[in-house]
Order: structure tokens, then sequence, then C-alpha cells
């Protein structure tokens, strides 16, 4: 039975899921915004939720054990730095989970998890690439104004190439 047991396992040793965890909230509190799968998303805003935490308070011990979980000195200074100031005034809700449909490979529940109140220079780069898989397939294809005014070619050239045609052929 599962009393009172906290977490998902994610069919991975403990050490492994440590390591995939204080990975993932560092890539998340740099990037502030990561695309992985939805059980994963739903445990990492736990972890992500409590350094935010952390970051709060602002203490040297604080720090301490927020560089246990995130190793990268300049992620832990954007952390007591604009993101302490930022999430000042909210009791708690540092992350937000968006699903965003299934892989194509395993069929696997894909979601983006986000800090809320992200900094708009965050927003305005990273808006693209994180779109839904619709927008993404016609990211590379213009629209059909734009198709017709490049394939039809100026109608002074389309006739000279036609009577040039003919006049190698012999017509």
């Amino acid at each position: 039975m599962k009393h009172r047991v906290a977490g998902r396992r994610l069919d991975r040793t403990t050490e492994h899921r440590t390591a995939m965890f204080r990975n993932m909230v560092t890539s998340l509190l740099r990037h502030e915004r990561i695309v992985t799968t939805a059980p994963k998303a739903k445990e990492l805003k736990r972890v992500a939720d409590k350094i935010v935490t952390l970051a709060k308070r602002g203490t040297p011990n604080a720090r301490r054990i927020a560089y246990r979980d995130v190793r990268d000195a300049e992620v832990l200074e954007k952390l007591f730095g604009t993101l302490k100031e930022r999430y000042a005034s909210r009791p708690g809700g540092y992350t937000r989970v968006v699903r965003v449909g299934r892989r194509h490979g395993d069929n696997a529940e894909m979601a983006v998890i986000e800090l809320v109140d992200r900094a708009p220079a965050a927003e305005g780069k990273e808006a693209e690439p994180a779109a839904a898989g619709a927008d993404k397939k016609k990211a590379g294809k213009p629209e059909k104004s734009e198709q017709s005014e490049k394939k039809a070619p100026p109608a002074g050239k389309t006739a000279a190439k036609g009577k040039a045609k003919k006049a190698a052929k012999g017509e």
C-alpha cells in the first residue's frame, strides 16, 4: 500500500530522480520555461516552488540550501536577485503547468512548465518555439498571398520567355 508516501517514482532510482530534478529546476530557473512530460512537470513544480520560497527568505543559510539543488552560480544569482524581487509579494504558486499534447514517438503526454509573471523579454523571444504543434507547421510556410506574389513573375518576362522558347523550337 502507498499510504502517506508522497511523490512519483517515475521508474528511476532515488539518485537518478534527485539528479534529474536538480538539473530540471536549474534549467527552469535559467530559461523560465521548459517542455517535459506531464508527470515530470507536476513533480518539478513541487521542487521549484520550494526553491523559490528559499530565495524569498534571502538568508545565507537559505542560499546554501538552494545551492545544493541549483549548482550554477549564475542561476543562483538570478534566483536570489531578480526572481526574489519578482515573487516577494506572491504567497505561493510560482510555477504553472500547461499540457500541450502528446509526443509523436511514444505518445507521452507533454507539458510546458513555466514561471508565472515571466519577464517581458523572456516572453517575447520564447513565445514562438514553445507554440503548439499546429503553429510550428505553419511557421515554415508563407501565407497564400505571399506565395502568389513570389510565384507570379512580372508579365513582361513571361511573354518574353514564351517567345524565346518558340523561337528556339523553330515555330
